[in-house]
């Protein structure tokens, strides 16, 4: 969401945003080892309806400090997006850049 702070734009997450990462950084578990390095993204997003509210750009920050430092060491990315109603959810695979 685009708000003016002192006179200037910046986004900020939406409410909806913040629970997800909250969610899941509760599910997460933090690797020992942060992955180093350029790395390449695969992530299928399964969504409970067609007006999908969840951006990939929030995934890729939930896992900073979790599986790499920045995501800015994220080379490449393979994002795909499927439903279902059932159980929404994100299944994440992370791996070095070859």
């Amino acid at each position: 969401m685009l708000v003016h702070l002192n006179g200037k734009p910046a986004f900020i997450k939406s409410s909806k945003a913040r629970a997800y990462e909250r969610d899941f950084h509760l599910q997460c578990r933090k690797l020992d080892q942060l992955l180093e390095g350029d790395l390449v993204v695969h992530i299928k997003i399964y969504y409970a309806s067609r007006r999908p509210d969840l951006d990939e750009s929030v995934i890729l920050d939930c896992m900073q400090g979790f599986i790499y430092e920045n995501d800015r060491q994220v080379k490449e990315k393979h994002i795909y997006h499927a439903l279902d109603k059932t159980n929404p959810r994100a299944e994440i695979r992370v791996e070095p850049l070859k």
